[in-house]
């Protein structure tokens, strides 16, 4: 029996900031080293961040990389840790993993398959290392081996997957199991998505029982550089078997999570397979020997008990209240702002947003203690007196009615009874009068009234528009971010008023749709996350029909009503922009799921669709940076590229009338 302890870390890093970079670094060493692990995994390029984008051409970033390994090489005294930088190469950047031994750097292996899809777009910065090559870089008169490379440390062999190469077919775990190695390191930056998690589980599991060997999964954690969020989630398997699993959605900077594998054991398995073929000549060619004291270590039972609130029935839920609470807690501190200002309209989407702030501090809190919590927070003096959770939600955010003619009882009710339970400071302004002076302005410019008859969506912009300045006007006074309130449906069809309910400098909803933004507010409303209360004051807002609430009351204005229902909206942004079909192949594909409605009343909506899809590319374009919670993302900027000016899919969308005159 032959048994290591292995260790995982998660680390919240920040692009290009050195110095809290390098702490987290070696704040999980020392966890690592605490816990009795001889072997630690750190994510993917955290020396220098993941997100520096096209500062990873900047000379500055690869060599003080350089040097903060250097600096940070000396820790690993007693240990076997891998470290993640960019690499400059024949003038080319490799992403690469670097192994430092007992206090001094033994080697690096460079990333074979490059992230290029979605969030991710490494092949702009980086070079694919190809398979079976091997170099030596020279730094500063000394040369270290480069590429792809396994190691022999003491006996116990270990190799590397960087994060996108377990995902691929052909992943490098096929090859270094034919070399005999026992442990792979999996330094990840994996973005966290809805039902990803899952995924990751499935190939390090797989991994380690295919390939037969014990596997180490490091991810990033928090919102690294502003639009991704990390979810943690650390992972160590040994031959098919969960032997580890870190907490997800963490405040805490680093953490790290160990097990103790049995290499025999692994061995064993790989031997006792009547396929596996071991590369006899692999040793000579490509392993870099160095030499270590393994200590022995006694046998230990490694429960394996998962967060309560994964197990549940509402992991959707769960997962988007823990994701943009961090996400929001993280943008906060690194953007050095000192609160939130959200204009509260008493409709689900601005009510969601206030929620969401609340939920920051309660899970914080929850997490890493009030003194930590605040200490993270320690450039808000605000909150250098604050008392209960409550009392620092309400200096963290300020929330703003603005009441025009339009504007019902019902909704500046909803308002203040949401501001009062999520604890924020709440303020009504009247904003009639400076909606009339603008009327006034442009009645006199025009030489007549405006009137609903002809100028209905100027005079409902207006409104919506006049709310901004005061809004932006209170973030100012208070240093403090202005959250946009636009969700995916609406900006999928432009309905919405830009420089109005876009205005801001961070978007937190405007990637997830409004049928699941009202099942959460139901769900908030009633259940709540798991060791947390619900809200029940949300019932104000889920009973009422979703309305922009801009023209007369009379005219009974609702969004589904402007629009379509919002289930159809979602499912046909789906088939059309997810899915990639034509308008003809999405009628086809919601036929059958929405029978209740008439073929030419379905058809007419999906053309409605399109036609406003293709007209407000533009307004996709300017919506404030959002966060990434859903991979049927509408940003053009990270996931969904779209021509701002295009034919209108004026031959589809004719294909589409074509086709229901023959039904």
């Amino acid at each position: 029996m032959k048994l290591v302890k292995v260790a995982a870390a998660v680390l919240n890093q920040t692009p290009l900031d050195w110095a809290a970079n390098r702490r987290n670094i070696l704040s999980a060493i020392e966890q690592a080293r605490a816990q009795g692990a001889r072997i630690l995994c750190l994510p993917e390029l955290c020396i220098s961040g993941y997100g520096c984008e096209d500062a990873f051409h900047s000379p500055f970033v690869w060599r003080t990389s350089w040097e903060v390994l250097q600096e940070i090489a000396p820790a690993t005294q007693g240990m076997i840790v891998s470290l993640g930088l960019p690499v400059l190469y024949q003038n080319a950047v490799f992403n690469c993993g670097c192994l430092a031994v007992d206090g001094r750097i033994v080697g690096l292996v460079a990333k074979k398959f490059l992230a290029g899809d979605g969030l991710h777009y490494e092949p702009r910065w980086f070079k694919p290392w190809p398979q079976g090559v091997r170099a030596e870089l020279e730094v500063a008169g000394q040369r270290y081996p480069l590429g792809d490379l396994f190691f022999d440390c003491g006996g116990v062999k270990l190799g590397f997957e960087i994060c996108e190469d377990a995902w691929v077919a052909n992943r490098p775990g096929t090859a270094l199991a034919l070399r005999g190695v026992d442990i792979i390191l999996n330094p990840s930056a994996s973005h966290f998505a809805f039902g990803k998690f899952e995924v990751r589980q499935r190939f390090v599991l797989e991994g380690s029982r295919a390939f037969g060997v014990s596997y180490v999964y490091a991810n990033l954690l928090g919102n690294e550089a502003g639009r991704a969020i990390y979810d943690g989630g650390a992972l160590i398997a040994s031959s098919g078997k969960l032997l580890a699993a870190g907490p997800r959605f963490s405040y805490a900077d680093a953490l790290v999570t160990s097990a103790v594998v049995d290499l025999d054991n692994c061995r064993m398995n790989q031997a006792r397979t009547a396929s596996f073929e071991p590369d006899i000549n692999a040793g000579v060619r490509d392993c870099v020997r160095v030499e270590f004291d393994h200590a022995e270590i006694e046998p230990v039972v490694q429960p394996l008990a998962p967060a309560a609130w994964e197990t549940g029935a509402d992991l959707k839920c769960e997962e988007f209240a823990r994701s943009v609470s961090l996400a929001l807690f993280d943008y906060l501190r690194k953007s050095r702002s000192r609160g939130f200002v959200v204009s509260l309209s008493g409709g689900a989407d601005s009510a969601a947003v206030a929620c969401l702030v609340a939920l920051a501090a309660r899970f914080g809190i929850a997490d890493i203690g009030r003194e930590r919590f605040l200490s993270k927070l320690a450039h808000v003096p605000e909150l250098a007196t604050a008392g209960d959770e409550r009392e620092i939600v309400r200096r963290l955010l300020t929330t703003v009615y603005q009441a025009t003619r339009n504007s019902s009882a019902t909704t500046r009710d909803a308002a203040r009874r949401v501001a009062e339970a999520v604890g924020s400071e709440h303020v009504e302004f009247d904003v009639e009068a400076i909606v009339g002076k603008y009327l006034e302005q442009a009645a006199r410019a025009l030489g007549r009234p405006l009137a609903w008859e002809t100028d209905d969506v100027a005079l409902q912009n207006i409104q919506a528009r006049v709310r901004s300045p005061g809004a932006w006007l209170l973030a100012n006074v208070r240093n403090a971010l202005l959250l946009a309130t636009s969700n995916r449906s609406e900006a999928a069809v432009g309905y919405a008023t830009m420089d109005g309910d876009t205005s801001g400098g961070l978007s937190p909803i405007a990637g997830i749709d409004k049928a699941f933004i009202r099942h959460w507010l139901r769900w908030l409303e009633t259940q709540g996350p798991d060791g947390h209360a619900p809200i029940p004051a949300l019932s104000v807002v889920n009973v009422q029909a979703p309305t922009a609430e801009l023209r007369p009351p009379s005219a009974g204005q609702t969004d589904e009503a402007d629009l379509m229902p919002y289930e159809l909206l979602d499912a046909v942004e789906r088939f059309a922009i997810r899915d990639k079909h034509s308008p003809r192949e999405v009628l086809r594909q919601v036929r059958p799921r929405f029978p209740q409605y008439q073929v030419r009343q379905l058809a007419a909506w999906i053309e409605r669709f399109f036609r406003l899809f293709s007209r407000n590319q533009w307004k996709r374009e300017r919506y404030a940076p959002s966060f990434h919670v859903d991979d049927e993302s509408l940003d053009p900027k990270t996931w969904c590229r779209f021509p701002i000016l295009s034919g209108g899919f004026e031959r589809e969308l004719a294909e589409l009338r074509a086709e229901v005159e023959k039904l």
